[in-house]
């Protein structure tokens, strides 16, 4: 298999991670009185989700005293470089969580287990087809989709309501071109009609770029995929790069995270800020009391509302010696009642029709209803499966990126290296 580099960094946060979370015989195989043990490795990090994470093994422990489940605490900042160590070092957890858009290298490097054999009629039925695609690669399926994010705007209802704009709905979205225009009327005295926060541009560009027809990976009939920048790929850019110029969106926030623009949206400097479905929390806890907001469907063009995304995934180690066990635990976990509570705990979807509907996730109060409208719109984030893409996001995409959003370089020049520098690169993993 191929070997993917390692840093000595990551080497150390997973020998910590792997020491702190295992007990018996370190977590792993079976113990002297053939109780199977098994290591799960989640990346819940709100506290309420740690919490449901957590008495969801506690439940599953109390009802099966011969598979026993220790729960690890693992963290996004660095997972992929810990996973990468620890299946390098033939300590991976049973069970591992992490995002869909981190499995290409995992499923094609031999370290996971291909999934169509161990799980249920019952959870592969439940899970839309479009979800499934975000986890497959080659013939096999390497992780289960279960929780997924769309982008939102969140909004100022007062500023929004006054100006007289027509206001949005999942039914009847504003298009790009009007949502440009809104955002112009929006802005004036101190106050700019959006924040657009691109600390990490490229996957919101991909993204977003679906609902505008733009795709920008093309998969040929040879399985290679080459990037070109067609017509419905400038959209996005194109509405943001104006937006900012005209100063209708702040300039300033370009080098922010989603986090960092809230202050400024609780003080009425932005009317709208676009976010991930999950930052409703961080609204709800830190929002000054009184102020009132809204959460909007982002604009709509040839592709509709269609937008990408990657989906949370619960995956099984190839190397895990109860590979049966470890899928019974994912199929208790993601039993529909449990999905909605791992959802509700995140601030997100779950990818489940059946959990999906429950009504906890229709109510209109803090904007879940917008959200569960999107959920038949989402599709696999554009470069989902696509091999050598983390290397062209970290070296082509996010520097060309950022200069062509704040003004360094023109339309042309980011076509160029998208399109000439992207394909120089992938052509390395596809030889």
């Amino acid at each position: 298999m191929r070997r993917l580099p390692v840093t000595a960094a990551a080497a150390v946060t997973a020998l910590a991670l792997l020491l702190s979370g295992c007990s018996g015989d370190d977590g792993r195989g079976t113990d002297a009185d053939g109780t199977v043990r098994l290591s799960f490795q989640s990346l819940a990090w709100q506290k309420e989700s740690v919490d449901v994470n957590r008495r969801l093994v506690r439940e599953w422990n109390a009802a099966h005293p011969d598979i026993q489940v220790d729960y690890v605490q693992g963290s996004w900042d660095n997972v992929h470089d810990q996973l990468l160590t620890s299946f390098e070092g033939g300590e991976a957890p049973d069970i591992i969580h992490d995002a869909s858009d981190d499995l290409a290298d995992f499923a094609y490097g031999g370290y996971l287990a291909d999934l169509r054999t161990l799980l249920p009629d019952r959870l592969t039925e439940d899970i839309p087809e479009q979800s499934w695609e975000t986890a497959t690669f080659g013939d096999g399926v390497y992780g289960v989709p279960f929780l997924q994010e769309p982008k939102v705007l969140i909004a100022n209802k007062k500023i929004l309501e006054s100006s007289g704009v027509r206001i949005p709905t999942p039914g009847k979205p504003w298009s790009w071109p009007e949502f440009r225009q809104v955002t112009a009327e929006l802005a004036g005295e101190g106050r700019y009609g959006v924040a657009w926060p691109l600390k990490e541009p490229v996957s919101v560009t991909l993204n977003l770029g679906l609902s505008a027809g733009g795709q920008l990976f093309h998969r040929g009939a040879d399985g290679r995929v080459t990037i070109r920048f067609d017509e419905g790929d400038g959209v996005v850019p194109g509405t943001v790069r104006d937006q900012v110029d005209d100063g209708s969106a702040a300039r300033t926030t370009l080098g922010m995270g989603g986090s960092d623009t809230l202050p400024g949206f609780f003080g009425g400097r932005y009317a709208m800020v676009p976010l991930g479905f999950s930052y409703r929390q961080q609204v709800v806890e830190q929002a000054p009391e009184g102020f009132e907001w809204t959460v909007l469907p982002t604009p709509a063009g040839s592709g509709r509302l269609a937008q990408g995304v990657s989906p949370q995934t619960l995956s099984v180690a190839q190397e895990s010696p109860h590979k049966k066990e470890a899928a019974r635990f994912i199929d208790f976990m993601l039993r529909p009642a449990n999905m909605v509570r791992l959802a509700r705990g995140d601030w997100m979807l779950p990818t489940g029709t059946e959990a999906l509907a429950d009504p906890a996730l229709h109510t209109e109060e803090n904007g879940w209803a917008t959200g569960t409208a999107l959920a038949r719109e989402l599709r696999p984030a554009p470069a989902q499966s696509v091999r050598g893409y983390p290397e062209w996001k970290d070296k082509v995409a996010t520097p060309a990126l950022q200069e062509y959003y704040s003004g360094a370089i023109g339309t042309g020049e980011l076509r160029k290296r998208l399109v000439d520098d992207g394909n120089r690169v992938l052509a390395r993993y596809q030889r």
